[in-house]
């Protein structure tokens, strides 16, 4: 099991940058698909970002590619998600996911994903 802890949220002007850490428990970390979600006021979660066990493979949605960059420190226990050229319509709460086995094929799906975070409030202002 793993527990999931986001951080790094704020408010930041339109093209502005930030970048969103999410901290994990546990010494299995290295062995969990990390993926990074965020709701917009008003709409159902979404896919931002997947990484894989050794940060080898990434894969964004087409809405943030190019601007986001999602990374891991398995050191660390960590995994982030660098956020540049943000735009008003990034506004959403992020959150941080795991899973041991995700394809794919279910990557962009919430339901892929067994462990969450709580989830960190990014606004961006125009």
């Amino acid at each position: 099991q793993v527990q999931l802890v986001e951080s790094g949220g704020g408010l930041v002007q339109a093209g502005g940058s930030l970048r969103l850490s999410c901290a994990a428990s546990g010494r299995t970390f290295g062995s969990y698909y990390m993926g990074w979600f965020r709701q917009p006021p008003g709409k159902e979660r979404e896919f931002v970002a997947r990484i894989s066990w050794s940060g080898g493979s990434t894969y964004y949605a087409d809405s943030v590619k190019g601007r986001f960059t999602i990374s891991r420190d398995n050191a660390k226990n960590t995994v982030y998600l660098q956020m540049n050229s943000l735009k008003p319509e990034d506004t959403a709460v992020y959150y941080c996911a795991a899973d041991r086995d995700v394809s794919i094929t279910t990557m962009t799906s919430t339901k892929a994903y067994d462990y969450w975070g709580q989830g960190t409030q990014v606004t961006v202002s125009s």
